[in-house]
């Protein structure tokens, strides 16, 4: 019986790329986040304040109907753009964003360093944008859940009790404060989370770098302030940055006697240094068409 060897055949087909080829990874990437443990519960914990502060609009919208519920002055819950300001800078939310970090953050690229999957991704037509886009992406996706989405329904919220648009009118720069501030957060806890997930093969020790380094910097402006009763020492503080640039946003009276400028260098500085890390640690041979 005859035996015929057939030999390699070349591949004649086009190589086509898809307009949004990070996808699968921004996929995936969402889907073993929810598998983890716990993290459905985490998830749902940060959305506690997001309804807080709706029923806080509702109930403004309302009072009549509430007065044997509230005494003395109401204007704790008036909403206007320091309320808005409260829900996007306080310690609560800034905290659960960054345990959402440690779940869906750690490990987008210390596990890709750990297995040496990049040389896999680039072996596709993939390229370094594109797998940044894929990773951050992750991130983007938990923080607007609890940033953008949340301020955005509050706002229309406001305008839908209320029954009319004067709230708009004598705010109407407040959609771009939410909408700014909401990219602001988000784009520098992206770059944070990637930053530290690219030091160690070890997602373990990467989520105790996010961690740490975000309580760690909060105390360490809290023992200087302590001994020089300075407020600059704030700038070492990531949630003080991030609260003091969300004041300028949303039109308020900073809660440090400093720039908001200044605040906004320091963030941009870890941003920048992070964006250069991750160029120099993320190497793989990208594919030749």
């Amino acid at each position: 019986m005859t035996i015929k060897e057939k030999g390699y055949t070349h591949w004649d087909g086009e190589l086509k790329e898809g307009k949004f080829p990070w996808r699968p990874i921004t996929r995936w990437g969402i889907k073993l986040t929810f598998k983890k443990k716990f993290f459905k519960l985490l998830f749902f914990t940060s959305l506690v304040p997001a309804l807080v502060y709706l029923a806080g609009i509702y109930i403004s919208e309302r009072l009549e109907d509430f007065r044997f519920m509230i005494k003395g002055p109401t204007e704790f819950i008036q909403t206007n753009p320091a309320y808005f300001k409260s829900y996007f800078t306080n310690d609560f939310l800034l905290f659960m964003m960054v345990m959402i970090l440690v779940f869906c953050g750690a490990g987008l690229i210390s596990d890709d360093l750990k297995y040496n999957s990049l040389q896999l991704y680039f072996s596709r037509p993939l390229k370094k944008k594109d797998y940044f886009f894929g990773k951050a992406f992750v991130i983007v996706f938990f923080l607007f859940i609890v940033t953008l989405i949340p301020g955005l329904v509050l706002f229309f919220m406001k305008l839908i009790f209320s029954g009319s648009f004067k709230f708009f009118v004598s705010y109407p720069w407040l959609l771009v404060s939410i909408i700014g501030y909401s990219f602001l957060v988000t784009g520098f806890f992206s770059f944070y989370a990637l930053f530290l997930s690219s030091l160690s093969k070890n997602r373990r020790y990467v989520a105790i770098f996010i961690f740490g380094l975000y309580i760690f910097s909060d105390i360490l402006f809290g023992i200087f302030y302590g001994i020089f009763r300075n407020q600059y020492f704030a700038l070492l503080s990531i949630k003080s940055n991030l609260q003091q640039v969300g004041s300028f946003i949303f039109n308020q009276k900073t809660p440090y006697d400093f720039s908001w400028f200044y605040s906004f260098l320091i963030l941009f500085f870890i941003c920048v240094l992070a964006g250069l890390v991750l160029k120099k640690k993320v190497r793989g041979v990208e594919i030749v068409k």
